[in-house]
Parts: structure tokens; C-alpha cells; sequence
């Protein structure tokens, strides 16, 4: 890799986001943020922003752009690379703010990807998904160890808290009105590219890869 590389992930929930960024950020020496396991992660330790999280992420709902734009700048600013940005930017306004962020230090985004999964594929995924609340390892139920133990730290991997047919159902409906407005600015503006990403986990992995290849020259 000849330069740093900067992308973004976007998709509905249960496309794998999460599972290929950090493939891919580990692949390719990259940061990796996942603003979903961020929040999680905040709610359960009970800090001011995990409380503020909270009742939003109960119903199924993003957190305003204001309060994401700012956890996102305080991450970018600590960053010295290239970076994996999973669950950032889900509206048309987060999308500005990274941008003129990017500007501002003469840098630009490399590659938008899409990890597209029909309907019946993410329900089957989110009724078979479980997450380590200790290294954020997520997966399915037949991936853990016996007696269902994370296969990354040991620790115990269950059923995500907001994996409920109804949250999903309301966070999907946020991102057809949300980002499908981002996904349709970046195709305008020639940086998106599109993913099967109902395939296996090491196929769309392979997949990621040779997009982002071309784009490292």
C-alpha cells in the first residue's frame, strides 16, 4: 500500500459492517472505528455519553448528528493513517461534515463500499447474530466456543440487545430514509462501490480487498 487509505462502510443493519471492517482495517494496518460497538460499549459502562445513548438506541433510533459528528472528529483527530469508518456517515449532514473535515487537511475519502443484502438474508442474520460485550467480536451462534464463549477472548458472546425483529425493523427504516441519500451522493460523485455482501464472510472479505487495492495506487 503506496498511501494511507481512507473508507467508509455503509449498508443496513446485519450486512457485516462491523465483521468486515476490522477485517479490513487488520488486513490492511488501517484504523478501524465501529460507532455502533462504540456506543454499545459506552451504554453498558454507564458514561454520560452511553447515558444520552441510551433511550435513543432503545427505540431503535440514530443519535443526532451533532453529538456523532463530534465523537467522530475526537476519533479522526487521533488518528496518524489511513482509516475504516463502520456506521459513519449515515446521513446526507454527516456525510458534508466528513468531508469539509477531510478538506480542511487537504485529505479525501478513497472509497464508499456498499455491502448489499436483501431483506430475508439480514432477518436471518440478526436472529443468528450474537456479540462479545468484552472485544466487540460479533458473529454467529454456531461461531462460538462450547458453552458459547467468544472465539477471540473467551469471555461470553450473546444476543445483541437491539436485535429484537422491531428495533431492526425501525433502524431499517432509518437507514432507507437516512442513507440512502449518502449511498446515492456517493455514487454521484464517482466514489461508490457496490458489494454482494450476502456471500460468506471470507468471500466478501476477498471482495473488500480487491476494491480497495485499485485504490491504493
Amino acid at each position: 500500500m503506496t498511501k494511507p487509505l481512507r473508507v467508509v462502510l455503509l449498508g443496513p443493519p446485519a450486512s457485516g459492517k462491523g465483521t468486515q471492517g476490522r477485517k479490513l482495517a487488520a488486513a490492511l494496518g488501517l484504523g478501524y472505528l465501529g460507532t455502533g460497538a462504540l456506543l454499545r460499549e459506552n451504554v453498558e459502562e454507564g458514561s454520560d455519553l452511553g447515558k444520552e445513548a441510551e433511550p435513543i438506541l432503545a427505540r431503535g433510533a440514530y443519535l443526532p448528528d451533532e453529538l456523532m459528528c463530534s465523537i467522530l472528529a475526537d476519533w479522526l483527530g487521533r488518528q496518524d493513517g489511513g482509516w475504516v469508518l463502520d456506521g459513519f456517515p449515515r446521513s446526507l449532514s454527516q456525510a458534508v461534515f466528513l468531508d469539509d473535515w477531510l478538506a480542511k487537511r487537504r485529505l479525501k475519502l478513497d472509497a464508499a463500499i456498499f455491502l448489499d443484502v436483501p431483506m430475508e438474508v439480514l432477518l436471518e442474520r440478526i436472529h443468528d447474530r450474537v456479540e462479545c460485550s468484552s472485544c466487540r467480536w460479533s458473529g454467529s451462534r454456531n461461531q462460538r466456543l462450547e458453552g458459547g464463549k467468544c472465539p477471540v477472548c473467551g469471555d461470553p458472546a450473546g444476543p445483541r440487545s437491539d436485535d429484537s425483529d422491531e428495533n431492526f425493523r425501525s433502524r431499517h427504516a432509518e437507514f432507507e430514509s437516512l442513507t440512502q441519500p449518502v449511498i446515492s451522493r456517493y455514487r454521484q460523485l464517482g466514489m461508490l462501490y457496490s458489494c454482494d455482501a450476502s456471500a460468506s464472510q471470507d468471500e466478501v472479505a476477498s471482495k473488500l480487498l480487491q476494491i480497495v487495492a485499485n485504490r491504493s495506487v
